[in-house]
């Protein structure tokens, strides 16, 4: 009789599983209406992740405080929600209509609100992948709050606490700014709490802090410890909440509809609906610049490459600069649309008809008889990007009558991950794979790697993984996805659900031309098989600059046939 082989799982198939654990169990307590974080409801979801060990976490298995980890979730997270023992997920319900003000965390744009001492209200108005988010972000931070506990907490059954914690909780609650020798003592003890060296805490302390407060990187460390010493001394758990409303709401498409129906209303408004139309989803500034701003700053910067001129533009004091070239390009053409139903997407509408192009970059542009129409839309997240692609495709219905759009073609320029190569460098995908499904989507992508040599950018193309969230990411899944036959280059998080959309659109409800022309590149943001330069290393700076433009530029001469 043949013997059985002992089948041993690899490290890749253990964190396929985490994630897959991880989806259906958020997907259980989102029906479940709430749970307790670190109580028995929440021990798959602290499971799943502490076996996934995503890279973005950094150390959140071993016994010290992962402190990039700890940055990197802290700037996606409402300020003040670590001193929150209810945490309340809820849909656009009408807060901004109170005295409420909102709170918006500096890398994640959702609106949260303080209700009061003990409870954060945070809007879910971008769909599932919102909720993934967030949920793997609050699990991270309760991990390690609990591990502050560990290391503080001398003995369960009484209130007793080390003298660390004790110096930390002082100064804490002093409430004022620490002199330099305050500080350096403080940072002393919170070393010891963390487990970490003073040199680790001094390194990383001035990127917690704010205007208000200078030292939050101590405030964020001792409330995470405090109610994680509640939780096991009194029993107070932490909770989150789904609102009624959320789950009702959730994956009904309520605010991509009112997105994409406002956007055909000022088509309409502006004799722009019978057009050709080119959806482009980017940023809001490259496509404005890359037409204009060379033509409205060639006095100021005499002589110089274009690129220099966008990296200007590009930093954080331009802004003088960025609003000249908004002022031109709002006269020759463009409209723009602050997004007002709570999908956190703005949109720039340009009329090329209205576009002087020998005061432009493309002044040999060929646009045709009827003159091109360009919607720019911000970046969706994650599920988003099918629920706004979706509904934007769909005819514009007015009474009885139905308008089809006359899409021509639809660009997807973003960042990504990637996994050969380093910040900065260019991706031009032939397919998206959906993690966890290994659902794909192949297409015909306009753009080729070849139109980006020789411009001193790394170029890589094949196909790409959209993954459930930026924060999941390990190496050992990575590396089957970039190492096997998938022979994947890249991740990011909207791809394939852009396609989704797409395809349906075009090959299925026929609501717009079969032959839609499609083109996606991707530079990259991080490289998280390497260490120190995942997402938690911090941002691109300028280095993002030339593949921006340069995509962009690339689309754009595609359209105006340049």
């Amino acid at each position: 009789m043949k013997e059985i082989k002992n089948i041993s799982r690899s490290r890749a198939q253990e964190s396929s599983a985490a994630i897959e654990r991880l989806y259906i169990t958020m997907r259980h307590l989102f029906n479940r209406g709430f749970y307790k974080p670190m109580g028995v409801s929440g021990e798959t979801l602290r499971e799943a992740l502490l076996s996934l060990r995503p890279e973005i976490y950094g150390s959140i298995a071993e016994e010290k405080v992962e402190l990039n980890g700890l940055l990197y979730v802290i700037e996606r997270l409402p300020v003040g929600i670590e001193e929150c023992r209810f945490i309340n997920l809820t849909s656009d319900e009408g807060y901004s209509k109170s005295h409420f003000k909102a709170i918006i965390p500096p890398k994640r744009r959702r609106n949260c609100y303080r209700i009061d001492e003990e409870q954060m209200n945070v809007e879910i108005t971008r769909g599932r992948s919102d909720i993934y988010d967030i949920l793997t972000h609050l699990t991270f931070i309760f991990i390690e709050s609990h591990k502050i506990k560990d290391r503080v907490l001398l003995d369960e059954n009484e209130v007793e606490v080390t003298r660390d914690w004790q110096k930390l909780e002082q100064a804490v609650l002093q409430n004022k700014k620490l002199s330099q020798t305050e500080k350096e003592i403080a940072i002393s003890h919170a070393a010891n709490v963390l487990g970490r060296s003073f040199s680790e805490v001094l390194d990383i302390y001035d990127s917690f802090a704010t205007k208000e407060k200078p030292d939050r990187f101590l405030h964020v460390i001792y409330w995470l410890g405090k109610l994680a010493i509640e939780e096991i001394v009194d029993n107070n758990k932490r909770t989150i909440t789904f609102s009624p409303i959320l789950r009702e709401r959730l994956g009904h498409h309520i605010h991509g509809e009112i997105w994409a129906t406002n956007i055909k209303q000022v088509l309409k408004e502006n004799q722009l609906l019978e057009r050709p139309i080119h959806i482009i989803s980017a940023n809001m500034h490259s496509v404005m610049n890359s037409i204009f701003a060379t033509t409205v700053l060639q006095s100021k910067f005499k002589d110089k490459d274009d690129f220099v001129i966008y990296e200007e533009l590009s930093k954080s004091g331009a802004d003088a600069l960025r609003g000249k070239v908004e002022e031109f390009a709002l006269k020759h053409g463009m409209i723009s649309l602050p997004d007002q139903s709570g999908t956190n997407i703005d949109v720039q509408i340009f009329d090329t008809a209205k576009i002087d192009w020998k005061k432009s970059s493309f002044p040999t542009a060929k646009i045709g008889k009827q003159a091109p129409v360009l919607i720019v839309m911000d970046y969706a997240f994650g599920e988003q990007a099918f629920e706004t692609i979706d509904e934007l495709l769909k005819p514009y219905k007015e009474g009885k009558s139905k308008t089809f759009l006359k899409v021509e073609s639809v660009s997807i320029m973003g960042k990504a991950g990637i996994l050969e190569g380093g910040k900065g460098d260019i991706m031009i995908p032939s397919a998206h794979i959906n993690e966890g499904t290994a659902d794909n989507y192949p297409f015909e992508n306009e753009l080729t790697a070849e139109m980006f040599e020789g411009n001193g950018i790394p170029v890589f193309s094949g196909p790409m993984v959209t993954v459930l969230g930026t924060s999941l990411q390990n190496k050992d899944l990575l590396k089957f996805f970039h190492e096997s036959t998938w022979e994947v280059i890249g991740l990011e998080m909207e791809g394939a659900y852009y396609q989704k959309a797409i395809q349906s659109a075009s090959k299925i409800r026929k609501s717009i031309n079969t032959a839609v022309k499609v083109r996606y590149a991707y530079y990259a943001s991080d490289n998280p098989l390497e260490t120190g330069s995942t997402l938690a290393s911090g941002g691109l700076g300028t280095t993002g600059v030339k593949p921006t433009y340069l995509i962009t530029i690339k689309i754009l001469e595609q359209i105006f046939n340049v």
